[in-house]
Parts: C-alpha cells; structure tokens; sequence
C-alpha cells in the first residue's frame, strides 16, 4: 500500500516559511538548498520550494506561483505502482530535476485534475525526503 510522505508548497520567502513550520507545528530542518528547504516532523517529509523561472527547476505554473506544488507517496515497487497510476487515469509528468537515481526510484505524474504527484522508492524517501521507512 502507498504512503503518503511527502507535500511540497512553493513559496515567495524560504527562510520566513521554514520557521513558520519550525516554530508552529515543531518540524525539524533536515536537508537544505539554494531553492529547497526540507522540513520532517519524523513521518512526513515537507517541502518549502521556492522556483524561479531562472532556477534549475523551473515551474510551468510561472514564477509567481504560490501553494501545494506537488505530493509525495511512498511505495514498494515504482514501476508496478506506476503502472496502476496509468491505469487509473494519472499521466507522466518526468522525474526529479538534479536526481540521479532514475525512475526505478522515482516518478512524476499528474492525477485527473492535473495535480502532480511523486511515485517513490524507499531508496528516494531516505536520501531525498530524510524520513523513515517501514
């Protein structure tokens, strides 16, 4: 069965959004970049992104866009999984940018109502969302 373990938001201010987190709900810094700062609270991984048209991973909803930038579950086989998403209606969507470990570990898609979602190994959950797994 999949997990959900993963929400990113993208937002103007990483730094202000980041602690807002830390502070309100007690998440825990685990991993930091240039356009990410990733937030744990020991389950559920939360991403604070902030993309810019000019940064590596650019967002084709424009520069400006602020809210749920994609979900994140947690599975035991990415292909089979990936094959049921098809199967239901979801469309690919790509992968990670900057993530080498290829789509056995991790895949993009998109639901019905076009929201973009993340099909992820266990592999992927440890190194990338620094939460744990079963």
């Amino acid at each position: 069965m999949a997990k959900l373990r993963h929400i990113a938001i993208s937002a103007k201010d990483l730094e202000t959004t980041a602690q807002f987190y830390e502070k309100a709900f007690g998440m825990e810094r685990v991993r930091q970049s240039k356009v990410a700062i990733m937030l744990s609270d020991g389950v559920v991984s939360l991403a604070i992104l902030h993309l810019r048209s000019n940064d590596n991973a650019p967002d084709e909803r424009g520069p400006d866009y602020i809210g749920l930038h994609h979900i994140g579950f947690l599975v035991d086989d990415v292909p089979g999984v990936s094959a049921d998403v098809e199967e239901a209606g979801g469309t690919y969507h790509g992968q990670i940018q900057n993530v080498g470990n290829g789509p056995e570990f991790e895949r993009k898609y998109r639901d019905p109502n076009g929201v973009v979602l993340d099909v992820t190994s266990k592999e992927h959950a440890t190194s990338s969302w620094r939460v744990p797994v079963e």
